[in-house]
C-alpha cells in the first residue's frame, strides 16, 4: 500500500486547524483521517526499516545522539513552554519534576542511543536449526514486529527511548505523548526524524501524533490494518482504557505492587539494606517496594531496625497486628507513622513514602501471599537458604523474581537490555522489561534441497 502523498505528519495536515498548543481543532472524522494517514505512512516505512542494514540503523542512532547534544538549548526552550503551562495549570511539584527535561536527562538518552548502537543486532538471527527425518532443516528467525503504537504520559525522555528502540529493532512506531509534554515531544521527535533522514532511513519510521485530542488514542488502538501492537506507559486509568478498547494486541502492566520477603534464615544487615533501598531510593517507579513480608523467626530482630530507618525517612508503615506490636519500640521516634493495615493495603501500589508490612510464618505463606496480592511485576526474597531461594524463584508468579537483590533492579538498562520501552506483566510475547527482543517476533524458516512430502 502506498502512503497518501500528504505533508509530514509531524505537523497536522493542512486541512486540519491547530492551535498554538498543538491541539488539532477538528471532529472525529478529521482525527480519523489524520491517524489513517500516519498509519499508512508507518506501514510503508516499517518495510524499509526492517530490511535496513545494521550499520545504517546504528548510524541513525549515533546521529540522534549527536543531534540531542547539539540541540540542548532548543530542547530546553521547548520544554520550558510545557513547564510554564503545567505550572499555570496547577500541576503538582512531583509531576512537574517528571515533565522536566534537564541537560542530564538529555545526556542520558543520548548515551542510551549510543549504547543501543553498540549492541548486537538480533534481527535476522536464526535459532534452533535442526534437520528433520525428511531432510529439511527447520529453525526460527527473529524479525521485527512491524509497527507499534506507544501511548505515554509526562516524561518526554520516553520519546527518545521508544524511537531509539524502534530504530534498533527494525520497527516503525507512532508515538502519542501526554498533552502536558506536547512541545517537548514535538522538538524531540523532529530530531529523530532528522537523524533518520540523515542516515538514509524514512523519516516516517518514527511519527509523533501532533494533536492532544484524546480521540487520537481511540483511533490509534483500533487500527489493526496499520498497527501490530500497542504499548501504553502511564497511569492505571490509561492502561485500563487501552486494554479494554484496543483492537490490536497490548503489551502492558497495570501497576507495580512489588514485595520483598525477609526469610528465616537471612543476613539481617543485607535484609535491612535491600528493604531500605527497594523502598526509599525512589518512591515513584513501578519497581519500588510496596509490601514487606517478614518471617516470624527473624521479625523481632529485623522489624525494629528497618522501622527506625523508615521512620527517619518519613515512610508511613501500615502493618498487621503482629508487625505493629514489634514496631512499637520505634513508634515514639521522630517521623514514625505506624497504622493498622486494611485488606486493601495488601493490594496497593502507593508510589509514595508508604509501605505495608506483614509478619508471615514461613516461605510457604510468603509465596501464597505474593501470588494472591501481587501485581506480578517484581518480587524478591532475602535468604540464606538455597532451597527457599529456588522455591521462591520457581513458584512466585511474577515477571521478575529476585534473590538477595533490590526490586529497583527490575529495569531494562540494569538488566543489560540497553533500554526498555516498558515493563510487561503479561505472560504472552513479552514479560518483564521490554527491550529490543521484546519488539521482535520469531518466524519458522525451512531450508531444503528439493525434498517433497510423501
Amino acid at each position: 500500500m502506498n502512503a497518501p502523498n500528504l505533508q509530514n505528519v509531524m505537523t497536522p495536515p493542512s486541512d486540519l486547524n491547530a492551535d498554538g498548543e498543538g491541539k488539532v481543532r477538528t471532529g472525529p472524522a478529521g482525527i480519523s483521517q489524520l491517524m489513517k494517514i500516519m498509519g499508512s505512512k508507518a506501514k510503508v516505512a516499517s518495510a524499509e526499516v526492517a530490511r535496513a542494514a545494521t550499520a545504517i540503523k546504528n548510524r541513525a542512532l549515533l546521529e540522534l545522539a549527536s543531534l540531542l547534544r547539539q540541540e540542548v538549548a532548543s530542547l530546553q526552550a521547548a520544554n520550558q513552554i510545557d513547564l510554564d503551562r503545567a505550572a499555570a495549570a496547577g500541576l503538582a511539584g512531583a509531576l512537574l519534576d517528571r515533565l522536566k527535561l534537564s541537560p542530564k536527562d538529555i545526556e542520558t538518552v543520548a548515551l542510551g542511543c549510543e549504547q543501543l548502537a553498540a549492541m548486537p543486532d538480533v534481527i535476522g538471527d536464526i535459532i534452533g536449526m535442526k534437520e528433520q527425518p525428511s531432510g529439511i532443516r527447520v529453525g526460527q528467525m527473529r524479525v521485527p514486529i512491524g509497527v507499534f503504537g506507544m501511548i505515554y504520559e509526562s516524561r518526554p525522555n520516553v520519546t527518545i527511548e521508544a524511537a531509539s528502540l524502534a530504530i534498533k529493532s527494525g520497527n516503525a512506531c507512532i508515538l502519542r505523548g501526554g498533552s502536558e509534554a506536547i512541545e517537548s515531544n514535538k522538538a524531540l521527535a523532529a530530531l529523530v526524524q532528522r537523524a533518520l533522514s540523515n542516515a538514509g532511513l524514512p523519516a516516517d519510521a518514527v511519527q509523533l501524533v501532533p494533536t492532544t485530542d484524546r480521540e487520537a488514542v481511540g483511533q490509534l488502538i483500533t487500527m489493526p490494518q496499520y498497527v501490530d501492537v500497542i504499548i501504553p506507559r502511564g497511569g492505571k486509568g490509561l492502561i485500563e482504557r487501552v486494554s479494554r478498547d484496543a483492537k490490536v494486541p497490548v503489551i502492558k502492566h497495570l501497576d507495580g505492587n512489588c514485595h520483598v520477603y525477609v526469610d528465616d534464615p537471612c543476613d539481617l544487615a543485607m535484609a535491612v539494606k535491600i528493604a531500605d533501598n527497594a523502598k526509599t531510593q525512589k518512591y515513584s517507579p513501578c519497581n519500588a517496594l510496596e509490601s514487606l513480608l517478614v518471617a516470624r523467626g527473624v521479625a523481632s530482630d529485623f522489624l525494629p531496625k528497618i522501622g527506625a530507618l523508615y521512620a527517619a525517612k518519613g515512610v508511613e508503615m501500615r502493618c498487621d497486628a503482629e508487625a505493629q506490636g514489634l514496631l512499637a519500640i520505634v513508634a515514639g521516634e521522630p517521623g514514625a507513622i505506624i497504622k493498622p493495615a486494611t485488606e486493601q493495603d495488601w493490594y496497593e501500589e502507593y508510589l509514595a513514602p508508604v509501605i505495608s508490612i506483614k509478619v508471615v510464618t514461613d516461605v510457604d505463606e510468603a509465596i501464597r501471599h505474593i501470588n494472591q496480592y501481587s501485581s506480578h511485576h517484581t518480587d524478591a526474597i532475602v535468604t540464606r537458604d538455597h532451597m527457599h531461594a529456588q522455591r521462591f524463584l520457581r513458584e512466585v508468579d511474577s515477571a521478575s523474581v529476585m534473590v538477595n537483590a533490590s526490586t529497583r533492579f527490575a529495569d531494562g538498562f540494569e538488566f543489560g537490555l540497553g533500554a526498555e520501552i516498558g515493563i510487561s506483566t503479561d505472560k504472552f510475547h513479552a514479560r518483564g522489561p521490554v527491550g529490543i527482543e521484546g519488539l521482535t517476533s520469531l518466524k519458522y524458516i525451512v531450508l531444503g534441497q528439493g525434498e517433497v512430502r510423501t
